[in-house]
């Protein structure tokens, strides 16, 4: 990393200072008093060399601060990923099956309509949140937003705790869900602004990560209250999602706001302020980093405007979104429907309900390892090379499930369909999973990032809310009872997500924000934003 963007530099600017008004017109596409102001410029040109120079340890320890609030933020998500957990386990739980279920060979079961609607009213509700959430956001802030959230959160958790039908606890799902939809549209668009640009990769994917960790804690616990026979098996895990709401709106409470969300608002100084609070130890680089913001803020206001939803559709914002639009909704095509239901899966794979509770956290906890070795695989590997290997190898496995589950059935091949859910579930979780947070974060233009964000994983909802129903009825006994044999359906979307990838998704690895957008401008195919290289004085 170190010193690898001076080969993208020229050698004139260290005369930027002799650089007169016109000529710095001439070499720009618009013109503000501001992008040929020589004492700013400089200031923004040795900024970003700077980013580019520093390396990922350099960068931890001078922005210690702002690794710190980039992972509070993305740790929001942990309340979806609980839930979404929860409903999972709920289905495969004893006592829930036995209060709500219907009789079906030797017990009973959750009617696959049902299963269907508690993982999807979650998702519906997040909808809602997501496309809501840019335009608040760009109103209020991503700190004030995230509070309200929180707030709401707290209040909704009422409705699925005192339900006492199915449909009761699906509406407390859908009202959970609109909170949760402002976190994950806010998470990774503030953890891709507060940090250095060499850890935009690991921050943004801490967001997987905080996924694990609600698999985790939801996976011990249900397998404690498993062995419950009443009503508190499945009430006291819904209970404790009331631990996370609070203790995080105090924190957030002091927490800065993006110094870009500033800037676009015209708060130049709170914007340094927040510059300062997230790292920068002196005045002067403060000040650079500053000037840097304020020139990719000017250029897109020049070409744009006022943010609004419509914009997220014209030129080349149309084909950002739609990158954007495409991986987030992808997550839900190469096994990240096997993970979310994975002790479901591993009962209907052959294994004891106990122990597919006991399976299931073990499968959580690697999760969590694959999560963290993310973070070594972001700084190391760019997000293309990380998305096609990670859907490539997924795609692999998933036909050997399917493969598995084809033949003759014991219990060999019924322990080999559960150490394949397993495997399957960690590649997504070290790969596709948190590099996609990178992707979208990283695509959209910084005016556009709340709304993109928002529209981007509305994108996601609107393709796992059916998926989630044909993965339901797939493993589902009353359904499709194909347990391992899904794993041919979800190799195949997976396969047409790596050759959709390989021709669309460019790679963003190691560059400004000012850069994105340059390519973005000059229309450059995927595949060639790797090896082109992008002068620091060009605001085109």
């Amino acid at each position: 990393m170190s010193g690898g963007f001076n080969e993208k530099v020229d050698p004139a600017v260290e005369d930027v200072g002799k650089i007169d008004h016109a000529t710095l017109a001439e070499r720009n596409v618009h013109y503000s008093e501001l992008l040929v102001d020589t004492e700013l410029m400089k200031q923004a040109f040795d900024a970003e060399n700077a980013e580019h120079e520093v390396t990922a340890w350099q960068a931890v320890k001078s922005h210690p601060m702002a690794c710190f609030w980039a992972f509070l933020m993305c740790f929001t998500i942990v309340m979806e990923s609980f839930d979404m957990f929860l409903n999972g386990n709920f289905v495969a739980q004893t006592a829930f099956k036995e209060h709500y279920g219907v009789p079906h060979a030797d017990g009973k079961t959750i009617e696959t309509k049902w299963q269907s609607a508690l993982f999807q009213s979650g998702q519906c509700g997040a909808f809602v949140g997501v496309l809501i959430a840019g335009p608040i956001t760009n109103r209020l802030g991503y700190r004030l937003t995230t509070i309200l959230g929180l707030m709401l959160m707290n209040a909704t958790i009422f409705v699925s705790f005192f339900a006492n039908s199915l449909a009761l606890l699906t509406v407390g799902q859908a009202l959970e869900g609109v909170p949760w939809g402002l976190f994950i549209a806010n998470s990774p668009a503030y953890a891709s602004e507060v940090v250095p640009i060499v850890l935009r990769g690991a921050c943004t994917a801490t967001l997987q990560m905080s996924w694990s960790i609600g698999g985790i804690i939801v996976a011990a616990v249900t397998w404690v209250y498993n062995k419950r026979d009443d009503q508190w098996a499945w009430r006291i895990p819904l209970a404790l999602q009331w631990v996370f709401p609070t203790p995080l709106l105090i924190l957030i409470w002091f927490m800065p706001e993006s110094p870009w969300w500033l800037i676009r608002h015209g708060r130049k100084d709170d914007a340094l302020r927040s510059i300062e609070r997230l790292g920068a130890k002196s005045k002067t680089k403060a000040n650079d980093t500053l000037a840097m913001m304020e020139r990719t803020v000017e250029i897109e206001a020049i070409k744009g405007g006022n943010p609004t939803l419509i914009d997220l559709f014209k030129g080349t914002d149309l084909r950002r979104t739609i990158i954007t639009c495409g991986i987030y909704a992808s997550q839900n095509f190469a096994g990240n429907l096997i993970a979310n239901q994975a002790t479901f899966f591993f009962e209907q794979a052959g294994m004891s309900t106990d122990f597919s509770f006991q399976l299931n956290l073990i499968n959580s906890c690697l999760g969590l390892v694959a999560n963290i070795g993310s973070w070594f695989l972001t700084t190391w590997f760019g997000r293309r090379t990380i998305y096609l290997w990670g859907t490539a190898t997924n795609f692999t496995f998933l036909v050997l499930l399917g493969i598995c589950a084809s033949i003759k059935q014991n219990s060999s091949t019924n322990y080999a369909q559960a150490c394949l859910g397993v495997i399957i579930s960690f590649v997504y979780a070290g790969t596709l999973g948190p590099i996609t947070y990178s992707i979208i974060a990283e695509t959209s233009s910084v005016r556009l990032r709340a709304l993109s964000t928002g529209v981007g994983r509305g994108a996601y909802y609107v393709a796992e809310i059916p998926m989630i129903f044909l993965a339901s009825y797939m493993l589902n006994p009353t359904g499709g009872n194909m347990a391992g044999k899904c794993g041919y359906v979800w190799g195949g979307t997976a396969a047409v997500c790596y050759v959709l990838a390989f021709f669309f998704l460019p790679e963003l690895k190691d560059r400004s924000y000012r850069e994105v957008d340059i390519m973005f401008n000059r229309k450059l195919p995927a595949r060639k934003f790797k090896s082109t290289l992008i002068d620091v004085r060009d605001n085109e």
